[in-house]
């Protein structure tokens, strides 16, 4: 009996020393590293809708008269800031290189904004001057620097308005003689963003378009001249807006 207890521990001993040997020659496997954080990117196109407000700041002097002679100097008949509401959308495309963001974007709003100053020179002294803003469309470049999903850029470019003009009796309001032209002229603006998702964005713009001065030639309402303006204007426009990018995930950082 005393022998076979003594077997026993000696194979219980050795079935222990073979096991931790196993154990000990199992290679050693390096833990990976903990996920520090994780990168926005900003790479990708982009389309999305904008709604806001903006003014127009309008100047006019009147160059040639009624009966075709120019008035010189020009003779001043006001100023007025014309203001409403703005619709629209926008698309673009942006490529990051580590925390830089370029991009270009084009964009095109309905516009409702309008002003008018008098009396003035318009009608013998007793109109007024109606500067109205029906649309515009803006192209534009972006530099930019992002903290993982904030972006704050600036842009410039070109910005293109669609503008009415009207002249009006002050008492009755009845429109006398109009103008309607398309005007270009040159825009520069900020932004911020963030995003919310890895495809969402949501953010706001700024944009101020330099105008520059152009004459008008107005007509009555019977097709014939009613005199040319000579018409300063700047534009202000500040939206809100969303935009669904077409891009990758979030880049892991270790």
């Amino acid at each position: 009996m005393n022998k076979f207890m003594l077997a026993a521990a000696g194979i219980v001993a050795m079935t222990t020393s073979v096991s931790a040997a196993d154990l000990a020659a199992r290679p050693y496997t390096k833990a990976p590293a903990p996920m520090i954080g994780a990168v926005y990117d900003w790479s990708g196109f982009y389309i999305g809708a904008n709604g806001g407000g903006g003014w127009s700041h309008n100047c006019w002097d009147i160059v040639t008269n009624i009966l075709g002679a120019p008035v010189t100097p020009p003779a001043s008949e006001g100023c007025h800031t014309a203001t409403g509401g703005v619709a629209g959308g926008q698309a673009g495309f942006r490529w990051q290189s580590a925390s830089w963001v370029f991009g270009v974007e084009g964009q095109g709003d309905w516009a409702h904004l309008s002003g008018s100053n008098g009396p003035s020179l318009a009608a013998g002294g007793v109109g007024s001057d109606r500067s109205k803003i029906n649309a515009f469309g803006l192209v534009t470049g972006q530099v930019g620097y992002a903290w993982s999903n904030v972006l704050f850029y600036a842009k410039g470019g070109a910005i293109v308005v669609s503008d009415k003009y009207e002249g009006f009796t002050t008492a009755t309001g009845f429109v006398f003689d109009r103008a309607n032209e398309t005007r270009w002229g040159g825009a520069v603006g900020a932004g911020l963003d963030f995003g919310v998702t890895p495809n969402i964005v949501v953010g706001v713009d700024y944009v101020h378009g330099f105008m520059g001065s152009r004459d008008n030639r107005f007509t009555f309402n019977n097709g014939t001249f009613s005199r040319a303006d000579r018409i300063r204007q700047d534009v202000d426009i500040a939206t809100a807006r969303v935009s669904y990018r077409f891009g990758g995930p979030l880049i892991a950082k270790y």
